[in-house]
């Protein structure tokens, strides 16, 4: 006779309740893990981590200028003047791009806020009254934080105090012979850093020696001094700007983080400097201070204070932001190839418009540049225009041929993009203070105000150096994209 087995269902005692609690918990546990969970939903199968998708909103005042291909340069049988522009073959990733010139009120914004940042670290100062609040250096909680201004306190401008007062107007000075109060323009400087994040990635420069070669045939050679270069800036007892590129052994991540410190101001006196025996004392005394130039192109900067602009334009922003922050790609000058990819539009025409005519067919010009020799008033204006006036190109992208010619931060060379890569073309040298001048060449483009056509077609190359401001020279801001996204697999992707 078979047996039934039977389960019997016993009381546990007080150590076999601890057992099954143990038990209990770790099928729980598994069944989380592994069962019924959401990680089951691919039926066990590798389907990605996947994080919030990131939505880059237009930045202000920019346009996308989408990725594409584009033969850039003049050929040998159509150069310029007897200079042969390097032609080549290219293709760029997208970007966003200022639709105008930087104007005077832009960069108004960024002297005024180095101007105030001055004013608040000596409403700081107990030389000048100590008010704390100015500063801060710990959190709500009383913790010590890195000392920062507080930029919600507002500045008493109307009716400060005497300590108030004192810190106000130690940034101003008052002119020698008239007696115009104005500002300090030498106080005006703004230090910043830049990590060269690029440099940092390079194999050669791990601080780890093991990863400095993939060669697992070769021993790393712990005892091997690699040396790098890195910009470093400071101010001496002088109140004098010293820059220096230092040489030294690689030690650690911030070998790669470069200073800069900059006088902010506009060089005014670029109005009398460039014209000789001309009567434009009015332009340097009013087109950077006066409101009737809001919306005119900042000219008389330099490059240098052009990228100092840019680094500014990138942290005013990014405190601004919260967690998103880490996808937005810093500010900078266009690449010199980015610039005339931008400019020759979707279409790749020789100017940012079609055809090779300066008019229109209702006789307009399409840009302000010097139509004739010594007749620069007959495109309407005599000096600089208000940006956006004339159309802008099939980007969305204005003055993009003349106004005024812009910085790119290529160096320049004769090679020009021969020398450089077909994927996102760029070659760039932060020149030394001790670098021979001819090494501070950057790259301008896009003629100006006082040139005649065939210096504002957009593959036309010319430089200027870094340290040099002109009135006729401006700049413009361009961003890379936080995302690309791959195209129409069934046919060419489209600008």
């Amino acid at each position: 006779m078979r047996q039934t087995e039977h389960t019997h269902c016993a009381t546990p005692g007080r150590r076999g309740l601890a057992a099954a609690a143990v038990a209990l918990v770790a099928c729980l546990s598994l069944t989380a893990c592994f069962g019924g969970g959401r990680a089951m939903s691919g039926g066990g199968e590798v389907t990605g981590s996947r994080g919030v998708a990131f939505n880059e909103p237009v930045p202000y005042g920019m346009v996308e200028v989408k990725r594409g291909y584009l033969k850039v340069g003049i050929g040998e049988n159509d150069s310029l003047w007897g200079t042969v522009t390097p032609e080549r073959e290219i293709s760029v990733d997208g970007f966003w791009m200022d639709e105008t010139e930087v104007t005077n009120s832009m960069y108004r914004q960024f002297v005024e806020w180095v101007r105030d940042s001055i004013i608040r670290e000596r409403l700081a100062d107990p030389a000048y009254g100590g008010d704390e609040t100015y500063k801060i250096e710990e959190d709500r909680y009383g913790e010590p934080v890195t000392p920062h201004l507080n930029w919600s306190k507002p500045i008493p401008w109307r009716k400060p105090d005497e300590d108030q007062e004192r810190a106000i107007m130690s940034v101003y000075k008052r002119h020698p012979i008239d007696g115009t109060l104005m500002l300090d323009t030498k106080q005006l400087i703004y230090r910043y850093e830049i990590f060269d994040y690029e440099k940092a990635a390079l194999r050669k420069y791990r601080i780890d020696p093991r990863e400095r070669n993939l060669n697992t045939d070769r021993d790393a050679d712990t005892e091997d001094v690699v040396m790098i270069s890195k910009d470093t800036a400071y101010i001496d007892e002088n109140g004098e700007i010293v820059r220096e590129t230092i040489e030294r052994p690689l030690s650690s991540l911030y070998d790669f983080l470069n200073t800069y410190i900059v006088r902010v101001y506009p060089d005014t006196t670029c109005w009398v400097n460039d014209f000789p025996n001309a009567n434009n004392e009015s332009y340097m005394r009013l087109y950077f201070s006066s409101p009737a130039y809001n919306d005119y192109p900042v000219v008389g900067v330099t490059w240098e204070q052009a990228e100092a602009f840019c680094a500014w334009r990138t942290n005013y922003l990014l405190r601004s932001l919260g967690p998103q922050a880490r996808y937005i790609q810093r500010y900078r000058l266009p690449t010199e190839i980015e610039w005339e990819y931008a400019a020759r539009g979707k279409e790749g025409n020789p100017y940012p418009w079609e055809g090779q005519e300066m008019k229109n067919e209702k006789g307009c010009f399409y840009a302000n540049f010097k139509p004739d020799e010594g007749n620069y008033t007959d495109d309407g204006n005599l000096i600089t225009s208000k940006v956006g006036i004339y159309g802008a190109n099939s980007n969305g992208l204005f003055d993009m041929a003349g106004n005024v010619a812009e910085w790119t931060s290529t160096v320049y060379t004769e090679a020009g993009v021969a020398a450089m890569a077909d994927l996102n073309p760029e070659l760039s040298y932060n020149a030394a203070a001790e670098d021979p001048y001819i090494l501070k060449r950057k790259s301008v483009r896009g003629g100006s105000w006082k040139d005649p056509l065939s210096y504002i077609r957009s593959a036309w190359r010319t430089w200027e150096y870094q340290n040099q401001p002109r009135s006729y020279i401006g700049f413009r801001c361009v961003r890379s994209k936080a995302t690309t996204t791959s195209g129409d697999a069934s046919g060419r992707q489209k600008r």
